[in-house]
């Protein structure tokens, strides 16, 4: 484990067990949603949505990360010390009993002793266009792509089984799910990559792949998905093209088998019923 350097004022708390003075803490009225993590190993401690306003002067969390931080008998005999589990590094100290809120526990950490990482805003996409496999590595080239999950989607049976799926009668979809970051690629970027990867005018299959699984749909989740959808049908259309791909509300997502994931990347293979096609200005 790799320690960051620390200033005099935090080695004060972190290593020799100090106190910040109460109010002058950067994380006293702090709210952002994210993640704080411990100052010296950067270890993941208490989430934004632990943090409560106890009015002690210090940031108080009422629960944290599982396994993260250890509790054991403070020097002066009385109070609980909480430390990192991971470096040591003294937070502070944990108080039960005062009925702050529903779990009944207050963290009393000092600022110095963290770090914090926000929230990272994440985008959802759902496409289906044939094999999954070539709808999956093409994706994930695009800048700004988090990752991408091969699975099924749009039939009736629970938690389907490639075998099961294979067989046309679960109504099943091949389909990605595709998380992104939102400041890097929009969704309709992701969508227009989509109408490129993949034959919008094939019914019920993409090159030798037949059968309804190997459908082409955008499952939706909200009405800005379907707008930008629909909107991007008609730009093909109005170009001549006769676009079978479906616009659909998205229902549960069933992530597929182990051995579909990042099959190209896995085997350095390379899509046989997938190339991207320029089709938007």
């Amino acid at each position: 484990m790799q320690w960051r350097p620390l200033s005099p004022e935090e080695e004060a708390v972190i290593v020799h067990k100090g106190t910040e003075r109460p109010f002058t803490g950067k994380f006293v009225g702090h709210h952002e949603d994210g993640t704080y993590t411990c100052r010296r190993c950067g270890a993941k401690l208490f989430d934004s949505s632990a943090k409560f306003e106890s009015g002690c002067g210090w940031p108080s969390f009422d629960t944290a990360l599982p396994g993260v931080v250890r509790e054991q008998p403070d020097a002066d005999g009385r109070r609980v010390e909480i430390v990192c589990a991971a470096c040591g590094g003294h937070l502070g100290h944990v108080f039960r009993g005062e009925g702050f809120t529903d779990r009944d526990t207050r963290h009393c950490v000092n600022s110095v002793s963290l770090d914090f990482a926000p929230r990272q805003q994440v985008g959802t996409a759902y496409f289906a266009g044939g094999c999954f496999w070539g709808v999956e590595h093409l994706l994930q080239q695009q800048a700004g792509v988090l990752s991408v999950t091969s699975g099924y989607m749009g039939g009736q049976t629970k938690s389907p089984t490639y075998p099961d799926v294979c067989t046309g009668l679960t109504g099943h979809a091949e389909t990605v799910k595709v998380e992104f970051d939102p400041s890097r690629v929009s969704y309709e970027a992701l969508a227009k990559l989509f109408f490129e990867i993949h034959d919008p005018t094939q019914a019920d299959g993409q090159g030798p792949d037949l059968g309804n699984q190997y459908r082409s749909v955008v499952f939706v989740l909200d009405a800005e998905q379907r707008r930008i959808a629909q909107q991007l049908i008609l730009m093909l259309e109005r170009k001549g093209l006769d676009v079978v791909t479906q616009v659909v509300d998205a229902g549960e997502f069933f992530p597929a088998e182990d051995y579909h994931q990042d099959y190209y990347v896995r085997t350095g293979k390379q899509p046989y019923c997938h190339m991207r096609v320029k089709r938007f200005d």
